[in-house]
């Protein structure tokens, strides 16, 4: 299952999606706010874990290999931290910290015409980034998958020393970094990204 970042959709995947097609069941979801996705003006990363998990039961999935980039890697994580039983592997590419920003993140305003996203999940991201809920510093502990963390190297968004400190939280996990990607690893570097998921095996591979 793949869980796209902040103002894309299911989409965002199309890169690496082929690959992935040829030998797994893949679902790249729209979450809430996004793309054909309800819009219903309510979100934050407790609400997009719980979008996950009621998705994962409505179909039965269970023991999936979850990928997420940025907010899709949070509620990735967090899914894998509140519903181990239902993550076989995890792949998080280029997940923000359960930190308080530093320094703090603003929304933007709002461009005139329609948008391929609900603004309100902008601001929602901006305002848990800036205050976390603390319980969530102890999400990777309760992560029981195999874990791989990709990094985008120097040109991220996200300060890779935090990516350290996530790895050295989870039970199970290795960091790799594809230095020069920035914070787009899989639409930049597609074919490395690639590469990078045979350290976690997974299912039917």
């Amino acid at each position: 299952m793949l869980l796209h970042c902040l103002g894309e959709d299911g989409e965002d995947w199309r890169g690496v999606v082929g690959r992935l097609a040829g030998t797994h069941r893949v679902f790249a979801l729209d979450q809430r706010g996004h793309g054909h996705s309800d819009w219903p003006g309510e979100y934050g990363f407790a609400r997009w874990r719980d979008d996950v998990i009621g998705f994962l039961q409505a179909l039965g999935l269970e023991r999936v290999a979850l990928i997420g980039h940025s907010l899709g890697a949070l509620a990735a994580l967090l899914v894998a931290a509140e519903r181990p039983d239902l993550v076989d592997r995890l792949v998080l590419e280029e997940v923000p910290p359960p930190l308080p920003a530093d320094p703090p993140q603003e929304v933007p305003e709002q461009p005139a015409g329609p948008q391929p996203f609900d603004w309100q999940a902008a601001r929602a991201v901006a305002a848990e980034r800036n205050a976390p809920d603390p319980v969530w510093w102890d999400a990777p502990a309760k992560v029981t998958a195999p874990t791989l963390v990709i990094g985008g190297g120097a040109t991220s968004d996200i300060p890779q020393g935090h990516l350290d400190e996530l790895v050295e939280r989870l039970p199970d996990a290795r960091l790799v970094t594809v230095e020069g990607a920035g914070p787009l690893v899989h639409e930049e570097r597609p074919g490395e990204f690639l590469a990078a998921l045979p350290v976690i095996p997974l299912p039917g591979a």
